[in-house]
């Protein structure tokens, strides 16, 4: 289980995940990377099938020039993400004498970053369709996907495309935290790029450690601002 999600700034986008891994039919739950580099200027996560995640990471490192030079992203990472996914579908085993049904190999793949001048986030899903969230600033995937995504409809009044990847690290940062607090599927480290046209920066713990306590005075202003609201 997992989320990774990715919003839109004034100047950039923030893409972060958590970094558990849940095996269900196993009982085991464990730490694992889940964001990955894509060129200088993007970053991808992905949800699901670690076999078809797994595949993928070296065919979208090697052509990660081609992806982001191209005119249209989302048909790159797509001629690269369907391939994989059709192979696994191909070669899955959906029952296993004395195991039962499996756990299926779909996966979805959420990249975001910022190229020719614009800013996008792209996500492919098991189906293999292109879905682009440029306009609407924020998308999520993963077993947390719904809950990340009520929390960006509740954070939309912020208007986190008019401000700046360092607000949105911070947005990210909270959100990835509500989420490990509330939903058993989602938990820590979590993990941050920022992402600039100069370039993508990975948070390290003590940056990420600093956008909490940004946040942690983001939600005390809010209280008292709740405090006074009637006064």
């Amino acid at each position: 289980m997992t989320v990774v999600l990715a919003a839109v700034c004034s100047d950039g986008v923030v893409i972060g995940s958590d970094s558990q891994i849940t095996e269900s039919s196993r009982g085991m739950s464990f730490p694992a990377q889940k964001l990955h580099p894509l060129g200088e200027c993007a970053a991808w996560g992905g949800s699901g099938a670690r076999g078809v995640l797994e595949d993928l990471r070296p065919i979208l490192d090697g052509d990660a020039a081609a992806i982001l030079e191209a005119p249209n992203i989302g048909d790159e990472i797509q001629e690269r993400v369907v391939p994989i996914l059709k192979k696994h579908y191909a070669n899955y085993i959906d029952e296993v004498p004395g195991e039962g049904s499996g756990g299926g190999v779909s996966a979805y793949v959420l990249a975001a970053g910022v190229s020719q001048g614009k800013r996008w986030i792209v996500e492919v899903n098991p189906n293999g369709l292109i879905g682009r969230y440029d306009d609407v600033g924020f998308h999520a995937i993963g077993s947390g996907a719904a809950m990340a995504q009520q929390a960006g409809a509740l954070m939309s009044h912020f208007r986190m495309t008019e401000r700046s990847v360092d607000h949105g690290v911070v947005a990210v940062v909270r959100v990835l935290d509500a989420l490990a607090e509330t939903s058993p599927s989602v938990g820590g480290p979590i993990d941050v790029a920022r992402i600039v046209e100069e370039g993508a920066h990975h948070l390290t713990e003590k940056e990420i450690e600093k956008a909490r306590k940004d946040a942690a005075r983001w939600m005390t202003r809010e209280q008292e601002v709740l405090d006074t609201l009637f006064d």
